[in-house]
């Protein structure tokens, strides 16, 4: 089962939160009298706080911050996959912006508050439909929209996607092409195989109201909406924006680097 952090953060939240009212309201003037009762006996008025009451009035303002923080503004993600190849790589670190498509209840996930919608070339966190884990993807399709994927190329509503051939990569295994894509206003790079696999096969797909069409960059190396189908909004986690960081791991043996920091076109 995936850990489920912010779940995790909520409830460290509360539980530090409750802790220190609980303080504030009982057991300091509890622990206020019974030093006053002893006062007679001792040199001191004052008692010591229980070590639970300390470290939850230290780290409560920390978490609370996290938490409204990852919930309503940005969360940092880490890209774990070569889907979004060539605009995101393995080990990238990014940030999302959480209030783009509206204002959502932390946890539970309901909408409270509408911003915008996703707009075609928007790269997008979301769930898929049939698991509970964050994916990143390129929105392709918006409601009413019918997309089709042909011999390795994008049909939007019966017109072909512009894109123009950047470099070919005769002597990688396997062969790949690189283009320039235009999705609206949009400019992005995507990746191909020179010979489609079954991403690169015959299929059309309609978009239904409160959906999205989803893919990856890396178009013969993605689970996007062509094997799972569209994303429903209420999947929605945010709109990604920027890479901060890249760095693959301790066992990558490498150090952290900040040459791709950048905006995610």
């Amino acid at each position: 089962m995936d850990f489920n952090f912010p779940l995790v953060l909520a409830l460290l939240v509360f539980i530090s939160g409750f802790i220190w009212l609980l303080d504030i309201v009982v057991l300091a003037p509890r622990r206020r009298r019974t030093a006053e009762d002893s006062a007679s006996a001792t040199s001191s008025t004052t008692s010591s706080e229980p070590l639970y009451v300390e470290y939850s009035k230290s780290f409560f303002p920390v978490l609370f911050a996290v938490f409204v923080l990852r919930s309503f503004i940005v969360e940092p993600f880490q890209i774990p996959s070569p889907s979004m190849v060539p605009t995101l790589k393995v080990g990238d670190f990014i940030l999302v912006n959480k209030f783009t498509y509206g204002i959502r209840l932390p946890v539970i996930r309901t909408k409270i508050f509408d911003i915008n919608q996703p707009e075609r070339g928007d790269v997008m966190v979301f769930f898929p439909p049939h698991e509970k884990r964050y994916f990143i993807k390129r929105v392709v399709g918006i409601p009413g929209d019918t997309i089709a994927y042909r011999n390795n190329e994008l049909f939007i509503n019966g017109e072909k996607v512009k894109e123009e051939l950047q470099a070919r990569l005769p002597v990688a295994r396997p062969q790949y092409e690189l283009y320039n894509e235009s999705l609206g206003e949009v400019e992005h790079q995507t990746r191909k195989l020179l010979n489609p696999l079954r991403h690169g096969l015959n299929a059309t797909y309609e978009v239904k109201e409160g959906h999205y069409f989803m893919m990856g960059d890396n178009r013969n190396n993605s689970s996007d909406s062509r094997v799972w189908g569209t994303v429903p909004e209420e999947n929605i986690v945010g709109k990604a924006f920027a890479i901060w960081m890249h760095w693959e791991g301790f066992l990558s043996g490498t150090l952290p680097s900040f040459a791709s920091v950048g905006a995610i076109e």
